[in-house]
């Protein structure tokens, strides 16, 4: 049986990915074994990945909520959107939890250029800026002109610094999307010193594994709100659970009952940093 991938290419269907998918989520084997089952029964050919997903997700939903987080993260970071904003919020925090400061929505003056930066980063020992290059759905990859742009404003930014400390000047540029880079874009951002994370690359220490080490997930993966109550709360700057646990106050404009209320915190606590972290 044949599926359509999010690029648009075809593939042989293997039931082994998403039982990778389900056991990294963390999913136990029996229950993995049924929804696999399940799945192959209403596969059919032409059958899209996300349908699969959707279906498969369906069935996870009376799991526990770090599971359901896990294996639906991927397209929480797409309901991040329409616009990027939201996105670049997730990335200052999850910096932020790696111990930088950090500064969203800059504009610099370069030698040549005026420059809007994404996101500038900066502690002790290192300091970065970041393009943040946020797509609403699957199969779209930063490319080649992506890297060579981003290397371009690196070059012409070399003069300026992101904040007063000597350790501020911008040396460092990162390109970070929540989907793939293209093989060619990777390959020049190698060459020229450009560093890119994206959602499985680098192999180690990509988005998805940063994510789950500091246990900051966006507020979209919360099963007790829904996608308008998640947009309100973005437009809030409510981006990670933790922020609920933080401004509990802003859930009162949500008209949740105080049982529903209950409930979501209870998810939001499961899916934040546990204060013994140190984080």
């Amino acid at each position: 049986m044949l599926i359509t991938k999010a690029d648009g290419t075809v593939e042989k269907f293997d039931p082994s990915k998403l039982r990778r998918s389900l056991r990294r989520a963390g999913a136990h084997g029996s229950e993995i074994d049924d929804i696999v089952r399940q799945v192959e029964v209403v596969a059919r050919d032409g059958m899209r990945t996300q349908d699969i997903y959707k279906h498969a997700f369906s069935m996870l939903r009376g799991a526990e909520a770090s599971i359901v987080a896990r294996y639906g993260l991927r397209r929480a970071l797409f309901n991040l959107g329409p616009t990027g904003f939201p996105f670049e919020m997730f990335l200052a925090k999850l910096f932020e939890a790696q111990g930088y400061k950090t500064k969203v929505g800059l504009t610099l003056q370069g030698r040549c250029a005026l420059h809007e930066i994404d996101l500038a980063a900066y502690k002790d020992d290192h300091a970065f800026v970041a393009e943040a290059k946020f797509h609403a759905r699957p199969g779209i990859k930063s490319d080649l002109q992506v890297a060579m742009y981003s290397y371009a404003r690196l070059l012409d930014l070399e003069q300026q610094k992101v904040c007063a400390e000597d350790i501020c000047g911008i040396k460092n540029l990162k390109i970070v999307t929540n989907t793939k880079f293209t093989t060619a874009a990777i390959k020049y951002a190698n060459c020229v010193g450009v560093e890119v994370l994206g959602w499985d690359h680098p192999k180690k220490d990509n988005l998805y594994e940063m994510i789950e080490r500091y246990r900051l997930y966006p507020i979209t993966v919360l099963q007790g709100l829904t996608t308008s109550q998640k947009q309100s709360l973005l437009q809030k700057n409510v981006v990670v659970c933790q922020d609920i646990l933080e401004r509990p106050k802003l859930l009162n404009s949500l008209g949740l009952s105080p049982r529903k209320m209950e409930a979501l915190l209870f998810e939001a606590r499961q899916l934040s940093p546990d204060k013994s972290d140190g984080l």
